[in-house]
């Protein structure tokens, strides 16, 4: 899954899920966009149908931290790095 790839699932989430159309990359989430953490719970979600497996609680709290898309596709490309490794 390239970097592009995940920016584009995840725009598509915030499109579908949160009605957040076009946000800027590094928008704070929760200052413009009033993202909270019932939103942040339901992202994982997403994460986790995106990476096709369930995330781990430290992978969670990893997450905690994150106000940006481009933040949210780091953290993304990390997970995928290791659980979409070619066989």
């Amino acid at each position: 899954m390239t970097r592009e790839e995940i920016q584009a699932s995840i725009l598509a989430v915030f499109a579908e899920a949160f009605e957040i159309e076009n946000p800027e990359l590094d928008d704070d989430l929760r200052e413009v966009h009033e993202f909270d953490s019932i939103d942040a719970i339901e992202l994982l979600a997403e994460i986790e149908k995106l990476l096709k497996s369930e995330l781990t609680q430290d992978e969670k709290k990893q997450a905690m931290g994150i106000r940006t898309i481009n933040q949210i596709c780091d953290y993304v490309e990390s997970l995928a790095a290791v659980r979409l490794k070619p066989a």
